[in-house]
């Protein structure tokens, strides 16, 4: 891995360097975890390096299988998926794919999950010394010590997962569920537990049923929507948690297909975006939004793509009531 970052890449007179935390990217634009692969899969569509980081596939401290076919089907704004997880597990990925990856020069964030929180633990801990630029502790998973519920549904054990994750050495971003009541408390137990940033947000629970068959599409029945149709969830996720925390740093993720997708995300509150599903449809989009990013800002006279964080928070935005507390329905259009 480098041992030092590049100097902000600059283009067209805008500044496009950008900070998670502690961790300096020379751009906003990331891939996602689960949808770039493991190592260099999207490498002969664009230099990996220009963009500010690759976030693995989440991986585990055991070689899992994931789940029955079919795993992905598309739906008509987004796509649904219940791949499971599979991966070959941490040690192995270390051995033969990182070093891939490290030498195309790319800033890496690995992503981990475990079924319990000895998992998170043992997989951070075999991280230490890899050269990361940060880890990703994805507590969308089932959490065996509670009875198969989510980590991240679960303020004690999401704290829990993202502490063990500390022992990577790196710094913590927790990728958080947007299926729970109150994501601004779960948010904030991520935060006490040591998280620097906050990824927002992961898939939302959906479905689909062959009309002919009468069966689910999916070989595991449910999955995850992911795609344009999530993006405005992901946008009110990062609104509501930036004006609950503050200068919490976030990473946006959830339909980013456009430049302008990314405007969204990080006028809401985020620092950075990741693109994901869009991959499926063309494996250059993290590099066009990334292209479509920096033209917006000439466009627009941003001379910094950092100062778009939390634009929409300075400039007079009507307030809105933080996710859990209770809204009022004649200035809250939520719900029916």
């Amino acid at each position: 891995m480098p041992e030092s970052l590049p100097r902000a890449v600059r283009g067209g007179g805008v500044d496009m360097a950008v900070r998670v935390g502690s961790v300096e990217l020379p751009n906003p634009v990331m891939t996602a975890s689960g949808t770039a692969g493991y190592s260099t899969e999207l490498g002969s569509y664009m230099d990996l390096a220009s963009l500010g980081a690759i976030v693995t596939k989440s991986l585990s401290p055991f070689s899992w299988a994931g789940n029955p076919a079919p795993r992905v089907v598309g739906t008509a704004a987004g796509m649904l998926n219940a791949v499971g997880l599979q991966n070959p597990g941490v040690a192995a990925w270390a051995e033969r794919e990182l070093p891939r990856l490290a030498r195309t020069g790319a800033r890496v964030v690995a992503s981990i999950w475990g079924r319990t929180v000895a998992d998170y633990a043992t997989a951070a801990a075999a991280l230490t010394g890899a050269g990361l630029t940060a880890l990703e502790v994805n507590v969308s998973c089932p959490n065996l010590e509670g009875r198969g519920q989510m980590f991240a549904c679960d303020p004690s054990a999401t704290a829990d997962a993202v502490s063990a994750s500390t022992a990577a050495g790196v710094p913590v971003w927790a990728k958080l569920t947007p299926n729970v009541t109150d994501l601004v408390e779960i948010a904030e137990a991520a935060v006490s537990a040591g998280a620097e940033a906050l990824t927002l947000i992961n898939t939302v629970f959906g479905m689909s049923i062959d009309p002919v068959t009468a069966q689910p599409t999916l070989g595991n029945g449910g999955g995850g929507l992911s795609g344009p149709a999530i993006r405005p969830v992901a946008v009110r996720a990062v609104y509501d948690v930036r004006a609950a925390l503050g200068g919490v740093p976030i990473v946006g993720v959830g339909g980013v297909a456009k430049g302008e997708h990314a405007v969204e995300l990080m006028a809401a509150g985020a620092s950075a975006v990741q693109v994901g599903t869009a991959s499926f449809w063309d494996p250059r989009a993290p590099r066009n939004v990334l292209s479509e990013l920096r033209r917006w800002c000439e466009r627009h006279g941003v001379r910094s793509a950092a100062s778009l964080a939390g634009r929409a928070h300075r400039m007079g935005a009507a307030p809105r009531k933080a996710a859990g507390q209770a809204a009022d329905p004649a200035t809250d259009p939520s719900g029916d």
